[in-house]
């Protein structure tokens, strides 16, 4: 089985994506495959994508929901998230899946292992805040979400109080990502204390000034890396799975 994989999103200044992949086809010895990375200005253009062949796409930001009136059916996790990072498309037709959620909750429980955490802020109100919210909800986290948009928590709500009552924080934001990475979410770190734990699913680099600040306040923290790397397997375990 030939596969033509990829990426979309905008912008793509780095992304693992191209060379993990290409790594694997290396590995497994599979010929006459590719994975490239796709930047898109609007995500109407994934239609010229799915007329040039593609049998699967990841989805990055900002498209974890713009792209799913382009898709034929959606997995239930993912209808139940209300965003997709994987499409498989067979024999024509276009199926949007969530792997974030897988990877979110294995790296989560894994860092957290025995640690019994009540209350969770997750920073931002995108297509990645949705998958983590939904697997703190079934681990039974109470969460709230912080956003400059309505109906959510605003940054500027947070104090030392609403910090101290939530020892997880997840940002699901783009701030601090590679070549903007003097940048991070405004909450209160003064407020942070040992028994936070700072999760960001940036990866690059691989200390944000996010955890970085977590670190100085003595809280555990913890990159993307690891979900990344779970959300790409399972995104191959969908593409190859009947083949």
């Amino acid at each position: 089985m030939n596969h033509k994989l990829g990426l979309i999103g905008y912008p793509l200044s780095h992304t693992f994506s191209p060379s993990y992949f290409a790594e694997k086809f290396t590995k497994l010895n599979i010929q006459n495959s590719e994975y490239l990375a796709y930047s898109i200005d609007e995500i109407s253009k994934i239609t010229e994508l799915f007329s040039e062949g593609v049998t699967g796409l990841n989805v990055t930001i900002p498209y974890k929901e713009q792209v799913i009136p382009y898709l034929d059916e959606l997995s239930d996790e993912a209808k139940e998230v209300g965003a997709v990072n994987t499409i498989k498309i067979i024999d024509g037709r276009r199926v949007g899946y969530n792997t974030d959620v897988h990877g979110f909750k294995v790296s989560l429980l894994e860092q957290l292992q025995d640690t019994v955490v009540e209350r969770a802020l997750i920073l931002g109100s995108g297509g990645a805040s949705k998958a983590v919210r939904y697997v703190l909800d079934k681990l039974g986290i109470k969460n709230d979400i912080v956003s400059r948009r309505e109906p959510y928590l605003t940054y500027g709500e947070l104090n030392v109080d609403i910090i101290n009552d939530h020892k997880l924080i997840v940002n699901t934001t783009p701030l601090g990502m590679y070549p903007d990475v003097d940048k991070c979410p405004e909450i209160p770190y003064e407020a942070l204390t040992k028994k936070h734990f700072l999760y960001d699913l940036v990866y690059n680099p691989e200390k944000t000034l996010f955890l970085r600040n977590g670190e100085s306040a003595g809280s555990n923290v913890k990159n993307g890396s690891d979900m990344l790397m779970l959300q790409a397997e399972k995104s191959w375990e969908i593409w190859t799975d009947g083949y």
